[in-house]
């Protein structure tokens, strides 16, 4: 998919069923190098991040068949411990290969990782885990990794709670001698989903959920049958295009504790659901109203680690407050350069301030026009089309691959509620 034509004005209405969770799954594939026997995945999501992740895999020797969902990966033998500098710049999460590569074959050789362009990414959490782990590591062009010992369990704390780092260190620390406490650690459903796999494959892990986890190394993992759970940013991304353009929905197959946040700063947006046991509920034909704090202030939603409200729905709520009365403030504390698609709001008529990189202010209700647009990141990409399915008029949106890195079958299923577009 290059290229999506969608007419605006339409409000959407019908079912949704949410995919599994792109970032769960993803360091589960670099998970299946830590045991020769099969790991089978369910609830797999068909989108393309998971493709290059089963390419590098594919070269490091881990063998894979994927269809209906349903995901094999067996890593009975390692070809390589060497990944190529086109392999790494692809995605973000080769670097999850890192660990769990060198405790398999004693060493592994990586490029610096790519992924999205939304501001600087630090991985030193990554470097400073493994380093305590025991790994030798040289950062040059080319990242060095060695485990020439099984890994010793440490104390850790992390300087930021990153979700790729908690990740790591977990994989590695899961065949440590000892104890690993991690400190700060990030509390995601796609983090604790990763574990409870890796529980699954024997390791012994507590803490789930909280910002500290407790791991008992064992001296070998199995394999074992796993569900991903399902993605709740997608699913965040639904009820926002379901609320911008007016229209309702029913998202199927979510687990009512990952959006309590997500309700509290829809809620301010003027947007009602009910969440039940395993779908949300949103009515149709919503008059959006931004709350004002108390006091009449212009409230302020700002994105932070979990628990609180993520960054990856920062970009479809931005969208969601152009067709709501009122005025708000969204700070993007986490990433310098997730904003910069307000611009392209602006062009379609959005009533919006960027007032810096990390700050905008968006006054509505605004009628949006329809624009030739480009997709940025995957998230601001989804944003395009919620803007372009409320603006009056056909908008193109190119670059739609970027989107399908992680959303799976959109214009499947955007056409399933009812969006009028072509793909071109």
């Amino acid at each position: 998919m290059d290229k999506l034509l969608i007419e605006g004005g339409i409000p959407v209405s019908g079912e949704i069923r949410v995919s599994g969770n792109k970032n769960a799954v993803l360091p589960m594939i670099a998970a299946s190098l830590l045991t020769e026997d099969e790991i089978v995945l369910t609830n797999v999501p068909d989108i393309v991040d998971l493709r290059v992740m089963l390419e590098i895999a594919s070269m490091l020797g881990v063998e894979n068949t994927f269809a209906n969902n349903r995901l094999s990966l067996r890593a009975k033998d390692v070809k390589t411990t060497e990944l190529s500098r086109d392999a790494c710049s692809h995605i973000r999460s080769s670097i999850l290969f890192a660990g769990p590569l060198a405790i398999r074959a004693g060493r592994a050789e990586l490029w610096p990782p790519g992924g999205d362009i939304i501001g600087r990414r630090r991985l030193d959490a990554h470097f400073y885990g493994l380093r305590s782990l025991g790994f030798d590591i040289e950062l040059d062009e080319l990242y060095k990794f060695r485990c020439r010992q099984r890994p010793l369990g440490r104390e850790l704390f992390l300087d930021e709670a990153s979700v790729t780092a908690t990740e790591h260190i977990m994989t590695a620390a899961v065949l440590a001698e000892g104890e690993t406490i991690i400190r700060n650690a990030a509390a995601e459903p796609h983090v604790v989903d990763l574990a409870e796999l890796l529980i699954k494959m024997g390791a012994k892990i507590s803490g789930l959920g909280s910002n500290t986890i407790t791991i008992n190394g064992v001296e070998k993992l199995h394999g074992a049958t796993h569900t991903v759970v399902s993605d709740h940013t997608e699913a965040a991304s639904f009820i926002a295009l379901g609320a911008a353009t007016g229209g309702g929905l029913t998202i199927r197959g979510t687990v009512p504790r990952h959006y309590w946040m997500a309700r509290r700063v829809f809620e301010r947006l003027g947007i009602s659901m009910k969440i039940e046991s395993d779908a949300i509920i949103l009515p149709a034909e919503q008059e959006l109203r931004i709350k004002p704090d108390f006091g009449g202030f212009t409230p302020v939603i700002s994105d932070g680690p979990w628990p609180q409200f993520p960054s990856d729905m920062m970009s479809c709520a931005i969208v969601a407050a152009t067709q709501a009365e009122g005025s708000v403030m969204f700070f993007e504390k986490m990433f310098e350069s997730r904003l910069y698609f307000v611009d392209r709001l602006i062009s379609m008529g959005a009533n919006a301030i960027v007032c810096d990189p990390h700050r905008a202010v968006i006054t509505g209700r605004s009628q949006l026009r329809a624009q030739n647009l480009s997709s940025p990141d995957i998230r601001a990409g989804m944003a395009m089309i919620i803007a372009a399915a409320c603006a009056k008029g056909t908008s193109e949106i190119s670059n739609c691959r970027m989107i399908s890195r992680g959303y799976e079958n959109i214009t499947e299923k955007l056409l399933n509620i009812g969006i009028h577009l072509t793909q071109i």
